[in-house]
């Protein structure tokens, strides 16, 4: 399984990154073929060192052939373009893609 990861910082209008979050992003990712799942975390995230951060998503895929196969799309590419919307209302986002094994 391959985990893209999106580390959202506090935003300065939670109101409105919500808005865009639930209504615009969220709906355009979820329709990436290949994406399995879509989970988020609000539970106030701290990673090591203190920093905290608002909103951790997690998408998943099968493996990075689908993830890039679907980011390489015109809708991939425009899921993409929109993360400069959230990273306007959330300066400083993070992602990385992990690929996982069970053990």
């Amino acid at each position: 399984m391959t985990r893209f990861l999106v580390l959202y910082r506090q935003p300065a209008d939670v109101d409105a990154f919500e808005r865009h979050y639930l209504d615009v992003h969220v709906p355009l990712a979820k329709q990436l073929p290949g994406l399995r799942r879509y989970a988020i975390s609000r539970s106030s995230v701290v990673v090591r060192g203190g920093e905290r951060y608002y909103l951790v998503a997690e998408l998943d895929w099968d493996d990075m052939e689908s993830l890039q196969r679907d980011f390489a799309s015109d809708l991939g590419r425009e899921t993409a373009k929109d993360m400069e919307n959230l990273e306007a209302l959330s300066p400083g986002v993070q992602s990385m893609i992990l690929e996982l094994e069970d053990v």
